[in-house]
C-alpha cells in the first residue's frame, strides 16, 4: 500500500456523502437542493468536500428557511442580515442534525449567490 487515500468517486457522490455526515436528518429533497448549490457555486468548486457541503447547506438554509433575502431587499447589509436570521438558521441546521453556527461566525463564509 502506498499510504495514499483512495481516489474519491465523482464530485456529486463525494459531496453527497459529506452532506449526509454533516446533516444526517436532512430530508432527501433538501439534500438534493443543497447538493446542487454546492456543485454550481464557483467559490465551492475547489473546496474540500466537507467544507463545500457545510457552506452550501448553510447558504441553502439561510435563503429558504429564514428572512435573509427580505432583509437584504430592505437594505440591510449582508452581515447584519446574517446576524438577524442566525436563530432561525441554527434551528434549521440543528433540526437536520448539523452543528449550529456560533454567533461570532455568523458573518463568515462566501457570498451566498452561486451564480
Amino acid at each position: 500500500m502506498s499510504g495514499r487515500a483512495p481516489l474519491p468517486g465523482n464530485r456529486r457522490e463525494t459531496l453527497a456523502a459529506a452532506l449526509a455526515r454533516l446533516a444526517p436528518r436532512l430530508p432527501a429533497f433538501e439534500a438534493a437542493a443543497a447538493l446542487d448549490r454546492a456543485l454550481v457555486s464557483p467559490g465551492l468548486r475547489r473546496a474540500a468536500p466537507e467544507t463545500a457541503a457545510r457552506l452550501a447547506l448553510i447558504a441553502y438554509a439561510r435563503h429558504v428557511f429564514t428572512e435573509y433575502d427580505d432583509l437584504l431587499a430592505e437594505g440591510y447589509d449582508r452581515d447584519s442580515a446574517r446576524h438577524f436570521v442566525l436563530d432561525d438558521l441554527n434551528a434549521a441546521l440543528t433540526a437536520w442534525g448539523a452543528a449550529p453556527i456560533p454567533e461570532e461566525e455568523a458573518g463568515d463564509g462566501p457570498e451566498d449567490d452561486p451564480r
